[in-house]
């Protein structure tokens, strides 16, 4: 409900940049982030995040959120990770600490600016504001026990299950199934299969 309410107290013209901006991060992604729009409340943003290659998060897929409160864009919006995460500035409920969302957010800065900065923060974490004190520690003094405690919370949490894997291709495969150009596809194989029965009466004359 809370969500809902945001909307309401957005400007239309604030909703309309955001609706832009989604619209562009839908259509080109950074690398290494997919964002996900939710048509019902546009003030709830979702994205999954690679894990950056070279760090402890590496192979992983995780998921977060930007929630656009009252007030944004004078107010930063909140950010969490819903896939559990071993990071000195994650809390335990997800909730991110990045200063481009704090003392050095600024109106104009949008929401690529935003996702791109988390995905930095996975490369290059900041003991210094650490929510979680446990890897804020580790990653000063012990990063060998940080990297691996990371590692296996990504191996734990952050790997999509090989059978959901495979579902989620079948599910698209479906999806696709159904549209115009699959029809189309259909009809393109069927015409592929007769030239290759024609040929081969063809042959069988010669």
């Amino acid at each position: 409900m809370s969500g809902i309410s945001n909307v309401e107290n957005l400007s239309p013209q604030i909703i309309r940049q955001v609706s832009k901006e989604l619209g562009d991060l839908t259509s080109r992604p950074p690398e290494g982030i997919k964002v996900f729009m939710n048509d019902e409340d546009i003030t709830d943003i979702q994205a999954v995040i690679d894990g950056p290659a070279g760090t402890p998060y590496a192979g992983g897929y995780f998921r977060m959120k930007l929630v656009l409160g009252k007030k944004f864009p004078s107010e930063p919006p909140k950010a969490y990770f819903l896939t559990k995460i071993f990071h000195p500035n994650v809390a335990p409920n997800g909730e991110i600490c990045v200063n481009t969302l704090k003392k050095d957010w600024k109106a104009e800065l949008g929401l690529k600016h935003i996702l791109l900065t988390i995905k930095c923060l996975l490369i290059v974490p900041n003991p210094e504001s650490a929510l979680n004190e446990e890897a804020g520690k580790l990653l000063l003094g012990q990063y060998t026990d940080y990297s691996l405690r990371a590692k296996m919370f990504t191996e734990i949490h952050a790997k999509p299950p090989k059978v959901a894997a495979g579902d989620l291709v079948t599910v698209t495969d479906d999806k696709f199934n159904e549209g115009p150009m699959a029809k189309k596809h259909a009809g393109d194989k069927k015409l592929l299969a007769k030239k290759k029965k024609d040929k081969k009466k063809v042959l069988k004359r010669l």
